[in-house]
C-alpha cells in the first residue's frame, strides 16, 4: 500500500482536541458505565432497601430510594449513563414503577455481553440473539400472568399495589396508602365513549401536603379542597348542600381594551362615569344572584363593590383560583365552568357537594366541598412530620396510584419477588439449548441476567446469595412443562415462598415494560462503537 504523497501529511478531520473512543474499546467502555449506574442504585431495590440523600446544586436535600428520583438528581457525565438514567424516566412516565428494576436489569444484560466481546462477537450477533431472547421472554410472562377483575376484586388490587410500595420509605402506614390511592384511582376512573377507562392522575387526583399533624390524619376526600379563604370575612363558612357557581370572568370593571384616556370637563360627567362602572358590576352580580348559588369561585378577581353585592345576597366568593383547581372542584360537584355571567344556566350550577366547610390547617385556611355524590375528581391530604417525610410519601403514593391505574388499563398480574424473571431465566437457558449456532450462548445469557433482580432482592436482605439462588433455581428448574411456579424470594426476610400465600404481585405492564425496555437499551448501547466527545471550545 502507498504512503501518502510526499510533502503531504496525515488529514486532520476532527478537532485536535477531540477525544474519541472506537470499536472495542467504546463498548466495552459503555458496559462499565451501565453498571456503575446501576451499582449506585442497585440497594434500593426491594422491601429491604436503603436510601440515599442527594444534595442538589441549589442545596436542598432529597432523601429517596425511588430509582429515577435519585438518577434525575445525579449530574452524569458520561454519554452512556445518560441514556440509562432516561431509561427510568421513560419507565416512570410509561408506567410509573420498575424504575430501579429497569436499570439493574439493563446494566446486567448488557454485563451479559461482555465476555463475547472479548471472545471478538460481532454486536450484531449479540443484538440479535438479545432481541429473540425478548421475544420469548414476553412470551413467557404471557403464560405466567393472572387476569383479575379491577371492580370486585379489591383484595388482590391492594396485595398488588402492597407489593410494589411496600419497598418504599413510608411503608410503615402501607395499608392507608394503599387504600387512599385505590379510593383516589377509582374516583378518578372515567370511560371514554370508545369504552375505555380513562385515568387522568395528574389532573384530577391532587396532592395537598400539609406538613403538621401525623400520618394518620391523611384523608382521601369525596371531593376537593383547595387553600383559599372567602373574599369577605361575613360570607358564610359553613354551607350543607351548596349550589356552586363556577366563573372564569372576572367580577370588576373592566378596563379599556388598549390604553384609554378620558377628558372629563363636567363635573356630572365623572359621577356618570363612576356609576356606569358601578352599574356594570352590579349587573353582573345580578346576573349570578338570580340563579340563587351559595357559592361563587372564579378563576379572576372580584372587586370590593362585587363582594359586597354578593355578600349581601348571602353567597360566599372565592377569588383567583387556579384553572387546575377550577377543574377539579367542576368535575368534583358537577358543574361547567361559565365564561360570561348572562350565560349562565341552571345545568352550569354543581349541586353535586354534601358540605362545604372552611378549615384551618396550621397556619393557612382551607376550602373543603366533601361528601360529593359521584366525584370525577378528589383531593388526597397528606399530612406528615417534616417536607422531606411528606415529599417522600407523596412520591410513593404516586407510585401506588400508577400501579393501581395500571391494572384498571391491563387486569393481568404477574408474580412479584423476582419469581417472574427466575421463571423467564430457566425457560430461556431450556429454549436455548434449542437453538444452533453462534446465537446459542448470547440468547442464554440474557437468561442469566434475569437472575439479577432475585439476587438483588435476597442480596439487599442480608442472606447467603449463592443458596438462596441455587435452590430457587433448582424450584424452577424442577417444575413440570405447563405448571406455574410461583416461587419467589420474600423480601423482607430473604426466604423462599409461594407467592401466592405471600400475595407479592406486579403489574403485568409494568414487568413487561421493565423486560422490553432494559433489553432493548441493552441492544441500543451494544451496537455503537465510536464515541466523539469534542472538548468544549475553551472560553
Amino acid at each position: 500500500m502507498m504512503g501518502p504523497p510526499p510533502g503531504m501529511g496525515p488529514v486532520m478531520v476532527l478537532n485536535q482536541r477531540t477525544q474519541r473512543q472506537t470499536g472495542r474499546e467504546a463498548q466495552l467502555g459503555n458496559i462499565r458505565a451501565a453498571k456503575a449506574v446501576a451499582d449506585i442504585i442497585r440497594t434500593t431495590l426491594g422491601p429491604q432497601s436503603m436510601l440515599k440523600m442527594l444534595l442538589d446544586p441549589m442545596g436542598g436535600i432529597v432523601m429517596t430510594n425511588d430509582g429515577n428520583c435519585i438518577l434525575r438528581e445525579i449530574d452524569v457525565s458520561h454519554p452512556t449513563a445518560k441514556s440509562m438514567i432516561e431509561l427510568s424516566r421513560a419507565q416512570d412516565e410509561e408506567v410509573g414503577d420498575g424504575t430501579t428494576s429497569v436499570i439493574v436489569l439493563s446494566a446486567q444484560v448488557l454485563a451479559a455481553a461482555e465476555p463475547f466481546l472479548m471472545n471478538k462477537y460481532h454486536p450484531t450477533v449479540l443484538v440479535q440473539a438479545y432481541t429473540k431472547a425478548l421475544a420469548y421472554a414476553l412470551k413467557v410472562c404471557d403464560d405466567l400472568a393472572v387476569t383479575v377483575d379491577v371492580e370486585k376484586d379489591h383484595e388482590w388490587i391492594s396485595k398488588l399495589v402492597m407489593s410494589s410500595i411496600g419497598t418504599n420509605f413510608s411503608s410503615r402506614w402501607n395499608e392507608k396508602l394503599v387504600d387512599m390511592a385505590i379510593q383516589a384511582v377509582l374516583t378518578v376512573v372515567e370511560t371514554t365513549p370508545g369504552g375505555m377507562p380513562t385515568v387522568d392522575i395528574k389532573r384530577y387526583a391532587k396532592v395537598e401536603k400539609i406538613p403538621g399533624g401525623e400520618l394518620d390524619d391523611a384523608i382521601v376526600l369525596k371531593g376537593v379542597m383547595f387553600q383559599k379563604d372567602v373574599t369577605h370575612s361575613k360570607m358564610r363558612r359553613k354551607i350543607e348542600n351548596p349550589r356552586i357557581l363556577l366563573l372564569d370572568s372576572p367580577l370588576e370593571y373592566k378596563k379599556g381594551e388598549s390604553q384609554t384616556t378620558m377628558e372629563i370637563t363636567e363635573e356630572q360627567d365623572w359621577n356618570a362615569m363612576l356609576r356606569l362602572e358601578e352599574e356594570y358590576v352590579e349587573n353582573m352580580c345580578k346576573e349570578i344572584i338570580a340563579h340563587k348559588p351559595d357559592i361563587v369561585i372564579t378563576e379572576k378577581g372580584v372587586s370590593d363593590l362585587a363582594q359586597h353585592y354578593l355578600q349581601k345576597a348571602n353567597i360566599t366568593a372565592f377569588r383567583r383560583l387556579r384553572k387546575t383547581d377550577n377543574n377539579r372542584v367542576a368535575k368534583a360537584v358537577g358543574a361547567t365552568i361559565v365564561s360570561r355571567t348572562d350565560e349562565i344556566q341552571e345545568s352550569d350550577i354543581g349541586t353535586g357537594c354534601g358540605m362545604f366547610e372552611m378549615r384551618k390547617l396550621g397556619d393557612d385556611w382551607f376550602c373543603f366541598l366533601e361528601d360529593c355524590v359521584d366525584p370525577k375528581a378528589c383531593t388526597i391530604v397528606l399530612r406528615g412530620g417534616s417536607k422531606d417525610v411528606l415529599n417522600e410519601i407523596e412520591r410513593n403514593l404516586q407510585d401506588a396510584m400508577q400501579v393501581v391505574r395500571n391494572v384498571v388499563y391491563n387486569p393481568k398480574l404477574l408474580p412479584g419477588g423476582g419469581c417472574t424473571e427466575m421463571a423467564l431465566a430457566v425457560a430461556i437457558r431450556k429454549e436455548g439449548q434449542s437453538l444452533q449456532g453462534i446465537q446459542q450462548a448470547p440468547f442464554m445469557a440474557v437468561g442469566d441476567a434475569m437472575e439479577v433482580i432475585p439476587r438483588t432482592l435476597a442480596q439487599n436482605c442480608g442472606v447467603s446469595v449463592i443458596r438462596t439462588i441455587t435452590e430457587l433455581r433448582a424450584r424452577h428448574s424442577s417444575a413440570k412443562s405447563g405448571e406455574k411456579c410461583y416461587i419467589g424470594v420474600n423480601g423482607v426476610t430473604g426466604e423462599l415462598v409461594d407467592m401466592n400465600d405471600l400475595g407479592i404481585w406486579e403489574p403485568y405492564a409494568v414487568k413487561v415494560q421493565t423486560i422490553k425496555t432494559a433489553i432493548e437499551n441493552a441492544c441500543m448501547i451494544l451496537r455503537i462503537d465510536d464515541i466523539v466527545s469534542g472538548s468544549k471550545k475553551s472560553k
